[in-house]
């Protein structure tokens, strides 16, 4: 299934695996990489020292393409981007920011540049940086998120750029890509679905949680304090939101609540912890390895006709750009 995202980034097949922070690492980015996708290491809140490490592992894994994830709002951001340019990783993807003070850096050094934007102003936005894609995450993604739907985002996004757009937030199955590839997107970025497979290292209880949710089992934290996070219902989730209804009484109380709490469900403690997740979670009902999963997502895809999709998606893309 060749788009413009498989000729840019150099992979077999249009899917790029989500930045989850603190589940993403070489394990995972690796696997699915090897599988012919683009595997991406999460690096917000790391050490600098643990991510070198993490890219030496995953290259030792696959000679494919590996990607890793700048949150701009860390405070090692600068660090970390000077260190993914010396790394020369294949891809950077961004969130929350803009990488306009790393573009350049990361040009010169040969890396592809992939913000992920929850709107399309922010895309056009991005593309006048010189970005040479964006991903488009719909508000039904797991962690951090928006307001706008899949839906909505990803067709609007492709109206407003000429750059090949990714389409993210409640994919996990192979009618989720061939519908991304009908609203005009070129790829699929894909979290939840890979909370299960066997190179994920998250605890075996976060990954029970995941197997069996429902429809209706996420929630969304965060939005009072303007951090909207989507993760499954548990206790903790729910505390949280009952105390968000009094910032101004119950902030400080929340702080503390939100320090270790995503690491506290990857050990696996899945009552206390931020186990996050997107709604696709509910498609989400085995377990299999990163290679197995891009398998099946690809041959339900295309018994969906996703392969003329893909085409259709490309070429208009194309005729698109060439008359800008």
């Amino acid at each position: 299934m060749k788009t413009r995202i498989t000729e840019l980034l150099g992979i077999e097949v249009p899917v790029v695996q989500g930045a989850m922070a603190r589940i993403a690492d070489a394990s995972l980015a690796g696997a699915v990489s090897e599988a012919g996708g683009l595997g991406i290491i999460a690096c917000g809140g790391a050490p600098l020292s643990w991510v070198e490490e993490q890219v030496r592992i995953a290259r030792s894994m696959t000679d494919k393409p590996i990607g890793a994830n700048v949150m701009l709002m860390d405070p090692n951001a600068a660090e970390l981007a000077k260190l993914l340019a010396d790394l020369r990783v294949d891809v950077v993807t961004t969130g929350a920011g803009s990488p306009a003070n790393f573009m350049q850096m990361w040009k010169d050094a040969g890396i592809k540049v992939v913000p992920v934007v929850a709107s399309s102003a922010l895309a056009a936005r991005m593309e006048r940086l010189g970005a040479d894609a964006v991903v488009a995450e719909g508000t039904e993604a797991g962690g951090h998120i928006g307001e706008l739907t899949t839906m909505a985002l990803v067709p609007a996004v492709c109206d407003a750029v000429s750059i090949p757009v990714i389409a993210a937030g409640g994919i996990a199955d192979g009618r989720g890509v061939a519908a991304a590839f009908a609203l005009g997107a070129e790829g699929v970025q894909v979290g939840t679905r890979f909370l299960t497979v066997e190179e994920c290292t998250i605890a075996d209880a976060y990954k029970e949680r995941v197997l069996a949710a429902k429809d209706a089992d996420t929630i969304v934290t965060g939005r009072g304090s303007g951090h909207p996070v989507r993760c499954l219902k548990n206790k903790f989730a729910r505390t949280v939101r009952k105390l968000e209804g009094d910032l101004a009484q119950n902030g400080d109380e929340l702080e503390a609540m939100y320090v270790g709490s995503l690491r506290r469900a990857v050990e696996g403690d899945v009552d206390n912890g931020t186990m996050m997740a997107g709604q696709s979670a509910a498609l989400v009902c085995e377990r299999a390895t990163a290679a197995e999963a891009i398998a099946r997502m690809m041959a339900e895809a295309e018994a969906l006709g996703a392969l003329d999709l893909a085409a259709t998606a490309s070429a208009n893309a194309r005729r698109e750009r060439a008359g800008r």
